[in-house]
């Protein structure tokens, strides 16, 4: 790892670092903070994927994934009112969520790298988000994955609710993660424009 792909570490750090810390905030009836700085490491990703190419993003993203086992790891440790911070479910989907998506993130984006300069980082954020909401919200609090944790009562997340207020019925977990891949939607139209901004500035200081 050379020392220019060193900020695109440190950002992805601190990215991993804040959304384990902001996670823990409440943002209204469905979201938590860090729903707001997670999707950011998708820029990271895609920044670092079209700069400097698949091999140092790849590299970024798995020190990100480093850094959020060791948040998983101190977050076990801390009991908070309803118990751990963390629990074993809730470590396994957000780091399989990573790196599954981040992973597909790259594949994507280099797929379409020759496109249009939105196209790559428009559909691989998109893609790779909704496979990170889907894998963690999934192994986190689904009913049908008790088994991974049986002493975990995650019986609050199946209750049965109308979908983020007005839908269908649906588990409350669900209506969490459509409101989660939401703000990804909306931050990964948002993130094209620091995505230009960023890359035109990069791409000019090494040419």
């Amino acid at each position: 790892m050379t020392r220019i792909h060193l900020p695109g570490i440190v950002a992805m750090a601190i990215i991993v670092v804040a959304s384990n810390i902001l996670v823990q905030f409440l943002f209204g009836q469905w979201l938590t903070w860090g729903a707001f700085t997670y999707p950011l490491a998708f820029l990271v990703t895609d920044v670092m994927n079209r700069v400097y190419g698949e091999g140092p993003a790849r590299k970024v993203v798995l020190v990100g994934f480093v850094v959020g086992v060791l948040c998983s790891l101190i977050g076990t440790q801390i009991i908070g009112e309803f118990g751990p911070l963390v629990t074993l479910r809730i470590a396994i989907g957000s780091g399989l969520a990573f790196l599954i998506a981040q992973m597909l993130d790259i594949s994507i984006f280099s797929a379409l790298r020759k496109g249009a300069w939105w196209r790559a980082p428009l559909a691989s954020t998109l893609v790779g988000s909704l496979i990170d909401t889907a894998i963690f919200f999934t192994i986190a609090f689904s009913a049908a994955l008790i088994w991974l944790e049986p002493g975990n009562d995650i019986s609050w997340a199946g209750e049965m609710l109308p979908l983020l207020g007005f839908g269908p019925m649906a588990p409350l977990w669900v209506s969490l993660a459509c409101a989660d891949w939401i703000v990804k939607l909306s931050l990964a139209l948002i993130a094209l424009v620091p995505f230009r901004i960023i890359v035109g500035k990069l791409t000019s200081n090494t040419t």
